[in-house]
C-alpha cells in the first residue's frame, strides 16, 4: 500500500486553492478593473461626474429580492455605494443632490447572455430564403453604447466570432476612451464538424479544444462558450483546461445533451430548457439532431420525473442555467412587433429584413405558430421548476438573428418576460442583476445595492415593483459612479445597429 504524506495532501490543497484565489483576483481586476479618467468620446455621454452624490426621495429596489424600499436617500462617493439613508438621515455636508421622487434605483443590470454582433442573411427575399454565407458583422460602436443606455453595466459576450475585436473594445472601454460597460470576453465559439456559420473555427478534436482555451486565455479572454456541434470529448477537454485555468464554460448545446454536459463539468447551460435534447428521438452521440431539442422540451412536464431528475442534477452539480427568453419570444401571429425606440436604433436595412422575416412569420401555419408560443409557455415553466427546486437561473436577451431582439432593450425584456412567467418583479430583477453577478464571482462589487458595493446603478421612472414595464423608463445609468444619460446615448447610435 502507497502511504501519502498528511502534510504533501495539505500542501497540495493549500496550492490549490492559493491558485484558485489568484486566479479569482485576477478574473475580477479584468472584469472590473479601477475606473479610468474619461476620454473626449465618453464626455459628451455624461450628465452626473463621479463624486459625493445624494440620490434622494427615490424607491431602492435592491436587486436582493426583498421588498423595495420607499423615500431613500443613495449616497454614492466616487465609484462606491457610501449609504442607504432613510428619508430622515442627515445629508452629507457638500453632497451634490439629484431629487428622484418618482423614480427608483436598481442595480446595473448583469447580461449573462450578451452579444457584440448581428447575424445578418445575404440578400433576404420575400419568402425568408437568403444566400450563403451567412455572416457576423460585428457592432463595436451600436452595441455597447444600446447596453449602457438600457442600464446594462456588466455583460458576458457568451460567444465571439472577432475575439480582438471584443477584447480590444473592452481595453478601450476600460481605460476611459470610449463609452461601454464592464466587460467578460468569452473566446470564440468552441463548435465542432457540421458548424454552418463561416466565421467560426471547426475543432479537429479534445487537444484542438484546449489549445484554444488555453490560447485565448493568454489573450486576455474570460469565459468560453461550447457551441451546437462540439463533441463530448471536445466539451469535456475544453472544461477541464478552462477550469485549471480558474475560468467558466457555459454552452448553447445540441450534440451533448444536458445530463453529458453537467457529467464533462459545464458551468451553465444556455437558452433555458430549449436546447436539451436527451429525449430527441433517434438522437445519436455527439451529434446534434435536426429537431435541436423541440421534442424533449415538449415532452418534459414540469412536475414529471424527467423534469425532477434534471433538476436535481443540475443542482447538485452547481450548473447554472441562462434564461434567454426575448429570442424565442413569438406571439400567435409569429414575431413581435418592435416598439419605436427599438425600430428607431436598427439601421433601414435590417429594419427591412426585420419586416421580411415578420411577415414570412406570420404566414406559417397557425398550428405551427401556436406551438411555438406553447414552446415558451412550457420553458417559462421549467424555469420557475429550476428556481424552486434551488437553481441559480441567469439572465440575457441572445441579440442576433431576426432584429427582434436588440442589446439593452433586449436585457429589459427578458426582466419584463420572466414577470410573465411567474416571477414576482423583484424575483425577476434579482435573476437580471444579483444572480448574474453571483455567478460571475462578482457579488460582493456588483449586483446589489448596498454599502461598499460599486456605483453600477440603472435609476428608472415609475415604480418597476409594481409594473415591470417602467424598466424601460431608464432615466439615468450609473456604472463606477459617473451617471451617463441615456437619451444621448441612444440618440448617438440612432439607426446604426445593424450596420456597425
Amino acid at each position: 500500500m502507497r502511504v501519502i504524506c498528511p502534510m504533501i495532501v495539505s500542501a497540495a490543497v493549500s496550492l490549490a486553492a492559493g491558485v484558485a484565489m489568484a486566479a479569482s483576483v485576477a478574473y475580477e481586476k479584468t472584469v472590473l478593473p479601477p475606473p479610468a479618467t474619461l476620454g473626449q468620446a465618453v464626455a459628451p455621454y455624461v450628465s452626473q461626474p463621479a463624486g459625493l452624490i445624494a440620490l434622494t426621495h427615490v424607491e431602492v429596489i435592491d436587486g436582493t429580492g426583498a421588498p423595495p424600499l420607499y423615500d431613500r436617500t443613495v449616497v454614492l462617493d466616487g465609484a462606491k455605494i457610501a449609504a442607504v439613508q432613510g428619508p430622515n438621515a442627515p445629508l452629507p455636508a457638500g453632497a451634490r443632490v439629484i431629487d428622484l421622487k418618482g423614480a427608483s434605483v436598481l442595480p446595473g443590470l448583469v447580461g449573462l447572455h450578451d452579444h457584440l454582433f448581428y447575424l445578418e442573411r445575404p440578400n433576404l427575399r420575400s419568402d425568408g430564403s437568403a444566400d450563403p454565407p451567412a455572416i457576423v458583422p460585428e457592432m463595436p460602436f451600436s452595441a455597447p453604447r444600446l447596453y449602457l443606455a438600457s442600464g446594462v453595466t456588466t455583460l458576458r459576450t457568451t460567444g465571439s466570432v472577432e475575439p480582438y475585436t471584443d477584447l480590444e473594445l473592452k481595453a478601450e472601454i476600460d481605460a476611459g476612451r470610449l463609452p461601454g460597460p464592464h466587460i467578460d470576453a468569452s473566446g470564440p465559439y468552441l463548435s465542432g464538424v457540421g458548424e454552418p456559420l463561416i466565421q467560426m473555427h471547426v475543432l479537429t478534436g479534445p487537444e484542438d479544444a484546449r489549445r484554444m482555451v488555453d490560447f485565448w486565455a493568454s489573450q486576455g479572454v474570460t469565459s468560453y462558450k461550447a457551441y451546437m456541434h462540439i463533441t463530448r470529448a471536445e466539451l469535456g477537454a475544453a472544461a477541464t483546461e478552462a477550469h485549471r485555468l480558474g475560468l467558466k464554460i457555459t454552452g448553447h448545446l445540441c450534440s451533448v445533451t444536458y445530463p453529458e454536459a453537467v457529467a464533462l463539468g459545464i458551468d451553465d447551460l444556455e437558452h433555458g430548457f430549449f436546447v436539451n435534447t436527451q429525449n430527441d428521438p433517434g438522437k445519436a452521440p455527439d451529434v446534434c439532431p435536426k429537431t435541436i431539442g423541440t421534442p424533449t422540451l415538449e415532452a418534459m412536464t414540469p412536475d414529471g420525473p424527467d423534469a425532477r431528475a434534471l433538476m436535481d442534477l443540475l443542482v447538485s452539480h452547481h450548473v447554472a442555467v441562462t434564461s434567454t427568453l426575448p429570442v424565442f419570444e413569438r406571439t400567435p401571429q409569429g414575431l413581435r412587433e418592435l416598439t419605436a425606440r427599438e425600430k428607431a436604433a436598427l439601421d433601414p436595412e435590417s429594419l427591412a429584413d426585420y419586416e421580411t422575416l415578420r411577415a414570412v412569420a406570420a404566414k406559417a401555419p397557425e398550428a405551427r405558430r401556436l406551438r411555438a408560443v406553447a414552446d415558451v409557455k412550457r420553458d417559462m415553466a421549467l424555469e420557475r421548476e429550476f428556481v424552486a427546486a434551488g437553481g441559480l437561473l441567469l439572465a440575457g436577451p441572445d441579440p442576433t438573428g431576426s432584429g427582434d431582439v436588440i442589446p439593452g432593450f433586449g436585457d429589459q425584456r427578458e426582466i419584463e418576460l420572466l414577470v410573465e412567467a411567474g416571477f414576482s418583479p423583484v424575483e425577476a430583477i434579482r435573476i437580471g442583476t444579483l444572480n448574474g453577478a453571483t455567478y460571475l464571482g462578482l457579488a460582493d462589487r456588483i449586483g446589489s445595492v448596498a454599502p461598499g458595493k460599486d456605483a453600477d446603478l440603472l435609476i428608472v421612472e415609475g415604480d418597476p415593483a409594481k409594473d415591470i414595464a417602467a424598466i424601460e423608463a431608464t432615466r439615468l445609468v450609473f456604472k463606477d459612479g459617473v451617471g451617463y444619460d441615456p437619451a444621448k446615448l441612444l440618440e448617438s447610435v440612432k439607426g446604426r445597429y445593424g450596420r456597425y
